[in-house]
Parts: C-alpha cells; sequence; structure tokens
C-alpha cells in the first residue's frame, strides 16, 4: 500500500479476537519489543474482556497498522489513565497513525472522567518521544520503579 500524508485508517476498539487479529499481533509487537513474545489469543482475550482496558487499533481494509492499549481505573484520589504499548507498523511510521490512536485514547480517557493520562516510551524511541511531545504530553520528573515478580 502507498502512503501519501494523509491518514486513511480508522480506529477502532476490539471487541472479538480472530486470527487475523493474533496474526497482526505476531508482526506488530516485534517491532515494538524483542524482548516480549507477541500475545496469544487467550492474552488478547483477557484485554478485550477486561473492563479496564480499551485495545484500539488503526486499520484499513482489514490490515492492521497500529494498536495501543487505553487502561483506565478508579483509586482514591481520581480516575487515572494509562496509555501503553503503542506500536505503529514501520510502513505507516510518520503518517498520522501514531497521533490518531492517541487522540482517540486521549477523548476515550477525558469522557471517562481522568484528568490526565500517563505514557511511558523508552529514550531510543526518538520519534515516538517527538510525537508525544507534540501531542502536548509533557515529561514529567518522577521516578519511575518496577519490581520484578518473575
Amino acid at each position: 500500500m502507498r502512503w501519501d500524508h494523509t491518514v486513511r485508517v480508522q480506529i477502532s476498539e476490539v471487541t472479538a479476537v480472530t486470527p487475523e487479529l493474533v496474526e497482526s499481533f505476531a508482526r506488530l509487537i516485534p517491532q515494538l519489543s524483542s524482548s516480549n513474545p507477541p500475545p496469544t489469543a487467550e492474552k488478547l482475550q483477557s484485554i478485550v474482556d477486561s473492563p479496564a482496558c480499551a485495545l484500539l487499533v488503526a486499520e484499513e481494509d482489514d490490515y492492521l497498522y497500529g494498536s495501543l492499549t487505553l487502561v483506565v481505573f478508579p483509586i482514591p484520589t481520581g480516575i487515572r489513565a494509562w496509555i501503553e504499548d503503542v506500536v505503529v507498523d514501520g510502513e505507516a511510521r510518520g503518517k498520522g497513525v501514531g497521533r490518531l490512536l492517541n487522540e482517540v485514547a486521549l477523548d476515550r480517557a477525558r469522557d471517562a472522567g481522568a484528568k490526565t493520562v500517563d505514557l511511558t516510551s523508552r529514550p531510543s524511541r526518538e520519534a515516538a518521544n517527538r510525537l508525544y511531545r507534540r501531542i502536548g504530553f509533557v515529561q514529567r520528573e518522577t521516578n519511575v520503579y518496577r519490581f520484578d515478580l518473575g
């Protein structure tokens, strides 16, 4: 497919896991992470079934060009929202797909009552970090800690 600088994809929330969806994630996830295997149908189904998650995809003509997971959950101080695992197919990067996915996620988080949305991105993902800043994300001065349970 040839791309111009207009976005032609449709953003939708996954409501059913199909073999084609599993195949698409098998193609996309290695572009995001070399250390995590692509999700199985069962793992994708658990995301789709979670009331806290919205698995958003960007597709055109049944071809998946990108995805992200929006997580929205209540805590004592309000509604929190996180965007996780943003991935856009290499062929579609720089064409507005990532921006559109994020904008739809931000709208959904706002509609759910979240006042802020957080995400993390490795510094080596320079283009992604530029995109997040252009959208309006501001880098926070905070410590991110991780405890490895594995």
